[in-house]
């Protein structure tokens, strides 16, 4: 019984990574249940076992988006971050590394225009991410920034999607790589963070 569970959990998790992947690219439109089901190597049919609509799909998808930027706040902002690993994330946020994979990283450059139009637990689940990465931001400035921190993180946060989005609009890749470093140095310089390098 255990490893027919672990099976089905397997199945499900697969078909979220496919689904986050496409809400990355495509945004809500490039989820197709019948074409997502088919990269997960499975038939459409079987996709009332793992999910009871499109809907709980998606919303399980935004969750399984966050889930990876935790890791990645995990990763730059330990327990005990300051400002010099703000700086270092917002190097790698904004990198070329990052412009060049839109499906593996930040789900906010890409569905923050859409999240009006998303089922109401979706938006909400994008809502618990925001608000998470955020809080992040802002413990780790907290120290330098005191009662502005709030202040700081939602500003940094909102300038660095921001940024990548404006990049990734762009049609021509010298545009977007000037206009990623620019924002880097001027993020890091505006709030009086060392420049750093990965």
């Amino acid at each position: 019984m255990a490893d027919k569970s672990g099976h089905k959990e397997r199945t499900r998790a697969r078909i979220l990574d496919e689904a986050a992947q496409a809400l990355r690219v495509s945004g809500t439109e490039g989820v197709s249940v019948g074409t997502l089901m088919k990269r997960a190597g499975l038939t459409h049919g079987g996709f009332y076992a793992h999910f009871s609509s499109r809907d709980d799909l998606v919303a399980n998808a935004v969750e399984r988006m966050f889930q990876d930027s935790a890791a990645m706040l995990d990763h730059f902002l330990p327990e005990g971050a300051g400002v010099e690993d703000v700086a270092r994330l917002i190097d790698y946020y904004l990198s070329e590394q990052v412009f060049a994979a839109p499906e593996r990283h930040c789900p906010l450059p890409g569905l923050s225009g859409e999240v009006r139009r998303m089922p109401p637990a979706a938006r909400a689940k994008f809502e618990a991410g925001v608000d998470a990465f955020r809080n992040r931001l802002e413990g780790a400035l907290r120290a330098t920034a005191g009662d502005t921190a709030r202040q700081l993180a939602t500003t940094l946060l909102a300038e660095m999607v921001g940024a990548m989005t404006l990049a990734r609009a762009s049609g021509e890749q010298a545009i977007a790589s000037e206009l990623l470093e620019n924002s880097r140095e001027h993020l890091k310089q505006r709030l009086g963070m060392v420049s750093t390098q990965r």
